[in-house]
């Protein structure tokens, strides 16, 4: 069984405060691209798990560490599964981007096992799963435009976002999600009354652009508080987001927790311009990923 593993995007992303349990609580606006993982699953008669990648970065383990190997061991378990899987992924989301190549790649293992041995599980269940193995899973699981809320296990589907062109652009250079979480904490970004409210706003203005298919509001209201966070240890995403911008992205911004940056096209011939002009700092290393995708 082949199954795809979209990418995400953030639209917006504001981070309301940590819980004492350790997580944050967020309210982001997400978007499934077309840019996609493959992968493949197939039944097997012994009780084990096989995994097998090709494409991925030495930093994706490819055993018991994995996040598609804890997916499948997870749904085993909760459904008394005696037989096992084997995974083989075909990698194409860069890894540490932003871009929840990870929860993309286990929420395509639950939904296809789920399929596979028909589990009959729904897709309220396989969320719930999902959220064991990373914050981002559920919307994974579910895919399309929705406000995550609480950690981003909290779902709220929104119409579908206007028809849009994404060029991405990641920077050689990665950033440690760990370490944005622990600057945003010390930054004093959350306790700002004016910023809180300008990010509350944008996100509303992206709620509103979704039902209303407004384009020029979507573009206007993008917002992640990551950036600023992000941008003072690669100041290379600042030079980005300005270069997508001038190359005629309707918007631009970093994704996550960075450090790719993406810009928002109506028209394919134009993006496909803009990724022309910079494909020179791909060739100089100083970008390592430079994709043109699409919402889905």
């Amino acid at each position: 069984m082949d199954v795809k593993a979209f990418a995400k995007i953030n639209l917006g992303l504001d981070v309301l405060g940590k819980r004492d349990d350790g997580y944050h609580e967020v309210r982001m606006i997400m978007q499934s691209i077309g840019l996609c993982d493959e992968v493949s699953l197939e039944a097997l008669e012994e009780d084990e798990i096989s995994l097998s990648l090709a494409g991925a970065g030495p930093d994706v383990p490819e055993d018991e560490r994995n996040i598609m190997y804890k997916a499948a061991a997870l749904l085993k378990e909760h459904c008394g599964l005696r037989k096992g899987v084997s995974i083989k992924a075909v990698k194409h989301i860069p890894s540490q981007a932003g871009l929840g190549g990870g929860s993309a790649d286990a929420a395509a293992v639950l939904k296809g096992m789920n399929s596979l041995f028909e589990l009959g599980l729904d897709e309220k269940e396989l969320r719930e799963l999902g959220v064991r193995l990373g914050a981002d899973v559920p919307f994974c699981v579910m895919e399309g435009t929705a406000l995550a809320e609480g950690i981003g296990e909290i779902l709220t589907p929104l119409k579908k976002a206007p028809h849009l062109y994404v060029l991405l652009a990641k920077p050689s250079e990665g950033v440690a999600t760990g370490g944005i979480y622990k600057a945003i904490d010390e930054s004093g970004l959350m306790e700002d009354e004016d910023g809180r409210a300008h990010r509350r706003g944008c996100i509303d203005g992206l709620i509103r652009a979704c039902d209303a298919g407004d384009v020029r509001e979507l573009c206007s209201d993008l917002i992640n508080i990551f950036e600023p966070v992000t941008e003072a240890r690669q100041p290379l995403i600042a030079e980005l987001r300005q270069r997508m911008l001038e190359l005629g992205a309707l918007g631009a911004l970093m994704s996550g927790s960075g450090p790719t940056v993406y810009g928002l096209f109506e028209d394919r011939a134009r993006a496909e311009a803009a990724r022309d002009g910079l494909k020179e700092m791909l060739s100089s290393g100083a970008i390592s990923d430079l994709e043109l995708t699409e919402f889905i």
